[in-house]
């Protein structure tokens, strides 16, 4: 499937890069607070609008971020508000409403993670934008971590060989759902939402997968969803992949939230991202450490930091897209990841293995 409207702007791709670009925001949840803060520290954009069913909640967002305008109905404020995109920071199952919305008044779009609450409608709502002719960008940001940036330029140097095995670990005991409490209620918990995460980063740092098998549990008894999950992926890069999903809160002898912890093999040495931002490169000659910690945001919350910090690289990077260049996480490559998280539901499901198409 080709979408070269993910890549090429309409009206605003002719602008000069010092022009401000005006935005709206739909939502006033828990991730907004760090979406605007993120898009705060980028001066050529700006909100100027937020929309959210309950208004009170907006008002503080406005107040916090100085937004001009509040609004509880987004079609009333895409269409009375000259902006050149709107950021979705909602409940997944909004999502697929919201972007269809703006593709119908030719708005681009940047929309939160996951894209969608099944892969139809999320293969519907990239259709709907390439049919309408305007960018549509995810804002997955798990991929411009710091380290892991660093881990895919020790992977392109050659330096380990070729990487034949990998293993990437997002196990936490960290209490999740006190900050997001509407996660206990989601039938489709880990691998949509950590998942999500993890799967585009196997993509980012050794290509697409031609198959998967997956396993899921469940520790915690109050919640729908899954909260354990382990999928094991054979990449075009004939890289056998193993992701590790928990949020079981159990106790860890010690806890990483939330950074992801990588290791690979390849036929010349191994690299790894260990605790506290390291990354080891082990070859014939030795081991190599060294220290690729998250940049410091003011407004960052310390036990989300190496996450928060990446929000800022990713929306730069879409900036870069809605000016008109190439941008990583397009609409189009995130349905690659939506694939993986959707084809493991069946896998795990069927216990079979999914061949996927290449």
């Amino acid at each position: 499937m080709n979408n070269p409207a993910c890549l090429l702007v309409n009206p605003i791709g002719d602008a000069m890069e010092t022009d401000k670009l005006r935005f709206a925001t739909i939502g006033a949840g828990f991730w907004t607070h760090y979406q605007l803060a993120g898009w705060s520290e980028i001066p050529s954009v700006q909100c100027v609008a937020i929309s959210n069913r309950t208004t009170s909640k907006a008002d503080l967002v406005a107040h916090e971020f100085g937004i001009s305008r509040v609004y509880a109905d987004p079609y009333q404020m895409l269409r009375k508000e000259k902006v050149d995109f709107v950021d979705i920071v909602t409940d997944v199952d909004t999502h697929s409403t919201f972007v269809k919305m703006a593709a119908e008044l030719k708005i681009p779009v940047v929309c939160q993670k996951p894209m969608a609450s099944n892969y139809t409608s999320a293969q519907e709502m990239v259709r709907v934008c390439g049919q309408a002719a305007i960018p549509f960008f995810v804002n997955e940001n798990w991929r411009w971590q710091t380290p892991i940036r660093e881990l895919k330029r020790v992977l392109d140097s050659g330096v380990i060989g070729i990487p034949f095995r990998a293993r990437l670990d997002m196990i936490s005991g960290f209490p999740v759902f006190r900050n997001q409490p509407f996660l206990k209620s989601l039938d489709h918990f880990i691998l949509t939402d950590l998942g999500s995460h993890i799967l585009d980063v196997a993509r980012f740092l050794f290509g697409e997968a031609t198959s998967l098998f997956c396993q899921i549990h469940k520790v915690h008894k109050d919640i729908a969803g899954e909260d354990v999950a382990t999928v094991v992926l054979k990449m075009n890069s004939q890289t056998s992949v193993t992701v590790n999903l928990a949020y079981a809160e159990n106790y860890l002898e010690r806890e990483c939230f939330p950074q992801t912890l990588i290791f690979v093999e390849g036929d010349q040495g191994s690299a790894e991202i260990s605790p506290d931002y390291f990354v080891r490169v082990t070859t014939s000659s030795g081991t190599v450490a060294t220290l690729h910690a998250p940049p410091h945001f003011s407004w960052a919350d310390p036990s989300y930091e190496v996450v928060h910090s990446s929000i800022v690289p990713c929306q730069r990077n879409i900036l870069l897209g809605l000016r008109g260049g190439a941008a990583e996480t397009t609409g189009e490559d995130n349905l690659k990841t939506a694939k993986l998280v959707f084809a493991s539901y069946e896998s795990a499901a069927n216990n079979k293995v999914i061949a996927l198409e290449s």
